[in-house]
């Protein structure tokens, strides 16, 4: 080990075997805290665990490289030529105390409350359900194309708009409040959320622009957009993903007509709320409502998967909706859950200003849709700059059937490592960050293998598994 990489570990001490990494402390750490990423001081134990990722990964890099032949941007240097997640790059640095986040042309002063690491900034304004014959962009295609065939106004034109270029930087009113989402609700915490500072925050989900659309007066739309989530490492989840959310009011005249007797219900009473609708809807509205939002789930299922597919509705929870229900299909010989969707709540409705209107929403997610009708395994594939990956969806019709052929694997390389966890304001997901920010898209999956807390000092260590193998 190299003189200055001794005089970094001073307490620290570690030990390498034949197949993991371990780091191990004589004392606490007290500076290994992750949010917010990328501040001063650089900590010890942090510039440990980027070291031991970066060597462990060099060779298999390389390699890889070598034998692939493919020209990769920046995005994917080798690991041994990145700053780690906590060395400070000057103003916009995300974490470091002080100073603004530049994100999409606009500056964002930092506080408290800023958790945003560098691996996740370099995925905003990416826009992949924008790039044409993107997989992404085939499945919001196909979307598009059913409801601007199927639903149509007065005029012949569509009924539903759509809208997939609005910025993901919402405001936590927008993000929460809008959506009636309780205050202790678990997805506002720093551990779950990607926050700029205490007002806004990246989207947690494209329902963060519901009440905007409707406060302008639409009563049927689509929005399809990014959205950003803290989650565990592997290869059904990613802190980035894209939403399509649908939504659609109606008046009294269009819900009923057509039923017998229409002209004598209501849309609304004041009554109890029960688990079949809500305090200020009629079980007639409500159920009107939840036909036509399955009716025309289970339609947009059938154009994407074709006919035949068994469906099942799985009641649920959501703050914004209720009743509530998640959608599974039958694919496979596995019920997977699709999409979630419910009645909006009228409290929702009310305030936007659309209080004679009743309505549904629900929200997808594209890369589990592309996943599954393309076969693809990995969710962190949608985001390959590899013209392997990428040729295999240049089609001509966008409704044209496409089986992921897979690409060349490398051997898997798994190394195992421990660290001391700080006292307090510590999640798992600030170690998740940390990882992805050093190691990118090369760690495929993280595993918590062993706890262990020093009957003393009460502090604990975590030991980690790390499984590397990509294209």
């Amino acid at each position: 080990m190299a003189a200055p990489r001794r005089a970094a570990l001073r307490n620290c001490q570690t030990v390498f075997y034949s197949s993991c990494t371990i780091l191990h402390s004589h004392r606490p750490c007290t500076g290994f805290q992750f949010p917010p990423i990328g501040g001063e001081p650089v900590k010890e134990v942090a510039a440990m665990v980027g070291w031991a990722l970066r060597r462990a990964a060099q060779v298999h890099v390389h390699l890889a490289r070598k034998a692939s032949g493919v020209c990769r941007g920046p995005e994917h240097q080798a690991l041994g030529a990145r700053p780690t997640a906590l060395e400070p790059t000057g103003r916009g640095a995300p974490g470091a105390p002080g100073g603004a986040v530049e994100l999409l042309g606009k500056s964002y002063a930092r506080d408290g409350y800023s958790n945003l690491s560098r691996k996740v900034l370099s995925r905003v304004g990416r826009n992949l359900h924008n790039r044409p014959h993107h997989p992404l962009w085939l499945i919001k295609e196909r979307v598009k194309q059913h409801f601007y065939a199927r639903y149509v106004g007065r005029s012949g034109t569509p009924l539903f708009s759509v809208y997939d270029d609005l910025s993901p930087v919402v405001t936590t009113w927008q993000n929460f409040d809008s959506l009636l989402v309780p205050a202790d609700h678990p997805s506002r915490k720093k551990g779950d959320s990607y926050y700029l500072n205490a007002t806004h925050m990246l989207r947690a989900h494209t329902s963060a622009h519901q009440w905007d659309l409707l406060r302008a007066g639409l009563d049927a739309f689509l929005v399809v957009g990014d959205v950003y989530r803290r989650d565990q490492i592997d290869a059904q989840h990613h802190p980035v993903f894209h939403q399509l959310e649908g939504v659609r009011l109606f008046s009294r005249h269009q819900l009923f007509a057509g039923i017998k007797d229409g002209e004598n219900l209501q849309l609304f009473e004041q009554s109890s709320r029960s688990a079949r609708k809500q305090e200020t809807h009629t079980l007639e509205a409500t159920k009107l409502v939840e036909f036509d939002l399955k009716q025309t789930l289970t339609r947009l299922m059938t154009h994407l998967f074709g006919d035949g597919l068994d469906i099942r509705w799985v009641d649920c929870y959501f703050p914004f909706t209720h009743p509530s229900f998640e959608m599974e299909i039958s694919f496979h010989g596995e019920w997977l859950e699709i999409l979630g969707c419910g009645v909006m709540e009228q409290q929702l409705v009310n305030s936007a200003g659309a209080e004679d209107q009743i309505g549904w929403a629900f929200g997808l997610g594209l890369e589990r849709l592309a996943m599954v009708l393309y076969d693809i395994p990995d969710i962190r594939l949608f985001w390959s700059e590899d013209e392997r990956f990428l040729k295999q969806f240049c089609v001509q019709d966008i409704n044209q059937k496409v089986k992921f052929q897979p690409l060349s694997k490398y051997p898997a390389v798994i190394n195992d490592i421990s660290f001391w966890l700080p006292r307090e304001n510590y999640t798992e997901n600030d170690f998740y960050d940390l990882v992805r920010t050093i190691g990118g898209d090369l760690v495929e999956k993280v595993d918590l293998i062993d706890k262990f807390e020093h009957p003393k000092s009460l502090l604990q260590t975590f030991i980690e598994s790390f499984l590397r193998s990509r294209n």
